[in-house]
């Protein structure tokens, strides 16, 4: 196949990868704040895809560690080939889409660590993963990062509490967080920008520097950050409610203060990641939050059974998209025929389960949750729904059967 070919298909298989990752992701920063009422379903959304826009023009710390880091490439490194990459997008691709699938919260970092991981393997052998920079930048932050947002989740909100104890036992009395919300999702929103669009931009400049179209050890040229910026932007607008929905209910009760607390935690893992080149989860690193957050109100539960199901997702995560893409790579090594049945195979995939999907489809209204009227208790709300008929007296009754 021709080379520039198999490159415009890396590129455009990458972006739509990128999209993908942005309504994959948008639960990140938003699940919480729309699980408060902080903000309506489709304002959040709106503002994430604006803020993750910004967001990915703020570093290429974490596109030059995919780029130059974890696959070897350039004088005495392992040569990998566009085709291996395409292979590998098609292993990330088709993970995400089954994940989104059953509104599991699974990292798209992890899912294109492993879709480029298994085809490497395939297509130049295992001496074309650099697996020290895997370990160290990729593994370790993996394992390390959910545990230590969890407890600075977990310390953020005691904190919130212990400063407004004032307004213990008052209906909303920390209803106040919801404005601070805005601005911490804000916060995460830019950051997973930050991280998430630079491994898009990483892959992009890797397939160039593989074609010889670009220096080895050069960073991602400034049309690959605007194209990478706004595919995530759009994938974010379009929403993932399904994740939404699981990250905001499915692992606990969000209040107001707590959302502030899980939210600012992610917010400041993420930027700290990326300043020093970290390619890590975003999801796992919300997921350790809000479980955090969770566990430090007083009378709040962990849905332990969802967090099992989510961190088995992430358990499964490298390998399973490993394994899809070192199989797409065994088939890319046929040639052109192959790159053909990758591609067709992987859009049926995809179409399969956006069809699928549409059964039991998931809309922003699902995601919303209803918050109770600023200074009414939760009872009184519920009012509105439940019509509750006045008991008549005891005398009444009887005088009533009476002279009946």
């Amino acid at each position: 196949m021709d080379l520039t070919l198999i490159v415009v298909l890396v590129i455009a298989l990458a972006l739509f990868f990128d999209f993908t990752n942005g309504f994959h992701d948008t639960a990140n920063a938003m699940a919480t704040p729309i699980a408060t009422g902080a903000m309506r379903p489709k304002v959040a959304v709106a503002l994430a895809a604006v803020l993750n826009l910004i967001g990915a023009f703020l570093s290429t710390e974490v596109a030059q560690t995919i780029s130059g880091g974890i696959i070897n490439e350039g004088p005495g490194g392992v040569q990998i080939t566009p085709e291996m990459i395409f292979a590998g997008l098609v292993g990330a691709i088709v993970w995400n889409m089954v994940t989104w699938l059953f509104g599991l919260p699974s990292s798209s970092s992890h899912a294109l660590f492993g879709g480029l991981i298994g085809a490497a393997i395939v297509g130049a052998g295992f001496g074309s993963v650099n697996f020290l920079v895997v370990l160290n930048k990729v593994v370790l932050p993996a394992v390390i990062a959910p545990f230590t947002a969890g407890v600075v989740a977990y310390c953020a909100t005691k904190l919130a509490y212990w400063i407004t104890r004032r307004y213990d036992g008052r209906p909303d009395g920390r209803g106040g967080f919801r404005y601070g919300q805005i601005f911490s999702s804000s916060l995460v929103a830019l950051s997973h920008g930050t991280n998430d669009a630079q491994k898009t931009m990483g892959v992009i400049t890797l397939t160039l520097i593989a074609a010889g179209l670009q220096e080895a050890g050069s960073g991602p040229e400034l049309w690959v950050v605007v194209a990478c910026a706004l595919a995530i932007a759009i994938g974010t607008y379009s929403g993932g409610w399904r994740i939404i929905r699981t990250l905001g209910r499915g692992l606990t009760e969000v209040k107001p203060a707590q959302g502030f607390a899980a939210e600012t935690s992610t917010a400041a893992t993420i930027l700290a990641s990326s300043h020093l080149g970290f390619a890590l989860s975003t999801t796992q690193v919300a997921s350790g939050s809000v479980i955090g957050s969770g566990l430090g109100r007083r009378g709040s539960s962990v849905r332990w059974g969802t967090a099992g199901r989510i961190a088995i997702g992430w358990v499964l995560t490298l390998p399973a998209a490993g394994i899809v893409g070192a199989v797409a790579a065994l088939i890319a090594i046929l040639g052109p025929i192959g790159i053909l049945i990758d591609t067709v195979v992987g859009v049926a995939i995809v179409a399969f389960i956006f069809w699928r999907a549409r059964r039991n489809r998931v809309t922003s209204a699902d995601a919303a949750v209803p918050v109770p009227v600023q200074g009414q208790s939760e009872v009184a709300a519920s009012g509105r729904v439940v019509k509750i008929k006045k008991v008549k007296p005891l005398k009444k009754q009887r005088e009533k059967r009476k002279s009946a």
